[in-house]
């Protein structure tokens, strides 16, 4: 598979959780911008044949290497960072939950799901968009798991999908900071995350970034109930030149970890 397919399969399956996506890149071309993707994202757990390092390869074999790892103690979370082949590709994220480290309760209904997953879940690109690989939690165990750890509920209903696209403001025309994107976006009816303000980061950081609430979407639960959760949300980054005159091509741990909150309950 190349990035093109990639990539297509990956937008079309995100604006189907993320229709304000869809709205906010067709106001922007109204406009006459080129809209680029800075980077995408996506979760998992380190546990089950999806984990980060089975992952690995498939984002390696399109071209992508390794950047820079993270960690993010109070979430329990690792991630990884990877740069594209090529300056019009945008850089992938990829995160992966500590069960382990979560309490017995939360353990065992993840193991649960993760128990079901196909020892070959993994085994080519459309993992990235095929969804749940196990049936749907109770409702009960996902208000459960949300108590804990809002990450772990999310991945127990939504499944291994891209989490958000990320607009690149560097490679727009008539808007040259975050906030003025941020004023855009809720012209349009949208709301911004200000989980660590409204925009996060700063050029000290060579970063500054933003993000929408994740748009909402009913799922049906185990035990037959329906219910509104939150999917996925749409980013938007500027990225600075380091003292040496090269773009930053990473990603400030402490601006990730309020917008991993730009899926948290909003109900």
């Amino acid at each position: 598979m190349n990035t093109s397919e990639f990539y297509q399969q990956i937008w079309q399956d995100y604006i189907k959780m993320t229709p304000q996506a869809e709205a906010i890149e067709g106001a922007l071309r109204m406009r006459g911008e080129t809209v680029l993707n800075d980077h995408i994202a996506f979760r998992t757990f380190n546990q089950g044949p999806a984990r980060l390092a089975t992952l690995e390869p498939l984002i390696l074999a399109l071209g992508y290497k390794r950047f820079e790892p993270y960690y993010f103690a109070g979430k329990k979370l690792d991630a990884m960072g990877y740069t594209p082949p090529s300056s019009n590709l945008p850089r992938i994220f990829i995160s992966e939950l500590r069960v382990e480290e979560l309490s017995a309760e939360s353990q065992a209904v993840l193991q649960r799901l993760i128990g079901q997953m196909p020892v070959d879940t993994a085994a080519d690109a459309s993992v990235f968009w095929r969804g749940r690989a196990w049936l749907a939690p109770t409702f009960a165990d996902y208000k459960m798991l949300a108590a804990e750890s809002e990450y772990a509920a999310w991945l127990s209903i939504i499944g291994l999908r891209v989490n958000h696209f990320t607009i690149s403001i560097n490679a727009l025309a008539q808007m040259s900071e975050v906030a003025d994107l941020n004023e855009f976006v809720e012209a349009l009816g949208f709301n911004i995350n200000a989980s660590g303000g409204r925009v996060k980061g700063s050029p000290a950081v060579l970063l500054e970034q933003s993000s929408t609430l994740a748009s909402t979407q009913e799922f049906e639960f185990a035990d037959g109930d329906r219910h509104e959760v939150s999917t996925c949300y749409y980013e938007f980054a500027k990225r600075y030149c380091d003292d040496a005159g090269q773009l930053y091509q990473g990603f400030v741990a402490a601006s990730a970890d309020k917008i991993f909150e730009s899926t948290d309950s909003q109900g």
